[in-house]
């Protein structure tokens, strides 16, 4: 039986619905017989949110405060944050904003040291965050450049659906020059090595959407297709990724043709997730590939109309935790499948044309 995992989950900004869904997601008991989770945050924030869900049993709380402390049986609270912490419910705050610096900051040094296993990060407020001087817009950004790593994919999971993205949180003026033949084809390696390792998928084919309506339609309405992305699709393949493209994009997620891929990369931010959330709002996750650590988050922001009201939906939280446990375990069967893989040194044949035609 495979070990289980401490998964370390950031209540984002205490004013929006983080707590809500951590709470309903960690309500079934059958959570801990899967994980231990650890809520970086504040037991006050836990038992004020609480006390606002109705239909929840009896959740056993262990507030500690180091991971170091976890208790196996229970949910676990790192206490993290001042003891005087205010909530305002659908209140962008900087104090709301400075709480979630300090979870995050807090669970990614006890990731760094072991403590915890997998990461799940509820949502914030990038405008209120850049406020209070978080000098990243997003967590992806923020975690691609505490791992020191060269290049990370957002890559948004759903049961048929997996999404990733060229450009991440830019405006869309600024995404033309941010896109180039060098960029398509470092995400296109990196979800190729992602889908194998971390999805179990041995040669996943990808699909790359183009960038203007009708993929600029012989070049009438714009040549990025033909001068940037059919070009970095050409090389993928001969590298040995099975890319194709590009693809329209809505004709192709109109007509379903995304089933017939293992993935789609998109060119920017909206032209992937608003088709993701779409079709798989209610389960879809935010996975960051590229990391030495495993980084799920659920599909939804910090929702502010629905805090503190027992509105907020679960199932994306739920999705994001059991996925960050399933990447976890695969990536070390395949890890360790390649570690400890036969190598079989064949003879060395000249291979010579028969019949006018070489034979491979």
């Amino acid at each position: 039986m495979a070990r289980k995992l401490v998964v370390g989950i950031t209540q984002g900004d205490g004013n929006g619905i983080g707590y809500e869904v951590i709470i309903k997601a960690l309500a079934d008991e059958r959570m801990l017989d899967l994980c231990t989770p650890v809520i970086y945050g504040s037991s006050k924030i836990f038992g004020f949110y609480k006390k606002h869900i109705h239909d929840i049993e009896q959740i056993n709380t262990n507030v500690i405060t180091s991971a170091k402390d976890v208790h196996q049986k229970r949910v676990n609270i790192v206490n993290c944050l001042p003891e005087n912490v205010y909530v305002e419910p659908g209140q962008a705050t900087p104090e709301s904003a400075k709480a979630a610096m300090t979870s995050l900051e807090k669970a990614v040094a006890d990731i760094k040291e072991g403590y915890i296993d997998v990461l799940v990060t509820a949502p914030f407020n990038k405008r209120a965050m850049a406020g209070e001087g978080f000098g990243y817009t997003g967590h992806t950004e923020y975690l691609e450049n505490e791992f020191g790593v060269d290049e990370v994919a957002m890559i948004m999971v759903a049961d048929r659906l997996k999404v990733g993205i060229v450009t991440g949180h830019i405006a869309l003026k600024d995404v033309v020059k941010e896109i180039s033949k060098e960029k398509i084809l470092r995400k296109l390696r990196l979800m190729k090595s992602s889908l194998q390792r971390d999805f179990g998928i041995d040669a996943p084919k990808i699909a790359v959407l183009g960038l203007n309506p009708h993929c600029g339609d012989g070049g009438l309405l714009g040549d990025e297709e033909q001068q940037i992305i059919l070009p970095a699709v050409q090389e993928a393949n001969a590298e040995g990724i099975l890319a194709f493209g590009p693809y329209s994009s809505d004709g192709f997620f109109g007509l379903g043709n995304y089933m017939k891929f293992d993935a789609v990369l998109a060119m920017y931010h909206d032209q992937g997730l608003t088709p993701f959330k779409a079709l798989a709002f209610e389960d879809g996750v935010n996975f960051t590939a590229g990391l030495p650590i495993v980084r799920t988050s659920p599909d939804h922001g910090t929702a502010y109309e629905m805090a503190g009201r027992d509105l907020a939906d679960p199932r994306s939280m739920i999705a994001a935790i059991y996925a960050a446990i399933d990447i976890y375990n695969r990536r070390a069967e395949y890890d360790d499948l390649v570690e400890n893989r036969m190598t079989i040194e064949l003879p060395d044949t000249e291979i010579k044309p028969r019949g006018g035609k070489i034979i491979e």
